[in-house]
C-alpha cells in the first residue's frame, strides 16, 4: 500500500515537472521518503475515523502540490498529470502480475526456496489487487479525485466551473456512495481485471501462496 501510494504521488509530481511545473520538485515531493507523503488528517485520522464509523477506510496521501499555470499546455498538462498516478498503478499491477510466474518457476527450480517464494508471490497477488483498486478509486469522477480532472473537460465551461467547486463536498459524496452501494458497482471492472490477470498466471501460483492469502 505504502509503495503504491507513494509511486502514485511521485508520478503526479514528475509528470508536472515534465509539463513545465517545478512546484512538486521544489517542495521536495519527488522522493520515496514516506514521511514527505503522510498527511495527519488524510492518511491517519480520517481513515481511522471512517473505519470505526462506517466500516470502510477512505483516505490518501498528502496531495502533491502542482501549479497548472506553469504547464506548457494547460489542458493537455492537466490531463497528463492527473492520469500519471493511475497509469503508474497500472504499471505496478502489470509488473506484479509478470513476477508471479517467475517466482513460481524459481520455487520449482529450487524447492528449498518455496517458502520464501510463496510469501513474495502472495505479496505480488495483493499488489495486483490493490493497485487495480487504487486505479478504480482515483478515477471516480468526484473532485478532487483524479477522474474529475478529466471529466471536467467533457463538460461545458460553465458547468465545469461549478463541478470543480463541489470538491469540498467530495468526502461526503464518497461516503454517501459507499452507503448506497455505488462503489460495489464501480469496482466491478477492477475485480474482473484482477480475475483476468490472475487467471493468466494461475498455473504458476504456489499452494503456499494461497495459504498466506487466506490467513
Amino acid at each position: 500500500m505504502l509503495f503504491s501510494i507513494i509511486a502514485h504521488e511521485i508520478a503526479h509530481g514528475y509528470a508536472a515537472l515534465k509539463q513545465g511545473d517545478t512546484t512538486a520538485l521544489s517542495a521536495g515531493r519527488l522522493t520515496w521518503n514516506p514521511i514527505k507523503h503522510i498527511d495527519l488528517w488524510l492518511t491517519i485520522i480520517l481513515p481511522a475515523m471512517l473505519l470505526f464509523t462506517i466500516g470502510m477506510a477512505l483516505g490518501g496521501a498528502k496531495p502533491v502540490p502542482v501549479d497548472p499555470r506553469n504547464y506548457r499546455n494547460h489542458r493537455r498538462g492537466d490531463i497528463i498529470v492527473s492520469l500519471a498516478g493511475v497509469f503508474t498503478n497500472l504499471l505496478i499491477a502489470l509488473g506484479a502480475t509478470a513476477v508471479i510466474p517467475l517466482l513460481g518457476l524459481l520455487a520449482s527450480a529450487a524447492p528449498a526456496a518455496t517458502s520464501s517464494m510463496s510469501i513474495l508471490q502472495a505479496m505480488m497477488i495483493v499488489a495486483v489487487n490493490l493497485n487495480l483498486a487504487l486505479i478504480a478509486f482515483n478515477l471516480i469522477p468526484i473532485p478532487p479525485l483524479d477522474g474529475s480532472h478529466v471529466a471536467k473537460y467533457l463538460l461545458p465551461s460553465s458547468w465545469a466551473l461549478h463541478y470543480q467547486r463541489v470538491g469540498f463536498l467530495g468526502l461526503i459524496i464518497l461516503i454517501i456512495l459507499v452507503r448506497v452501494g455505488f462503489l460495489n458497482w464501480w469496482f466491478k471492472p477492477s475485480e474482473q481485471t484482477f480475475d483476468f490477470l490472475l487467471g493468466g498466471v494461475n498455473r504458476w501460483v504456489l499452494p503456499q501462496s494461497l495459504d498466506w492469502l487466506r490467513r
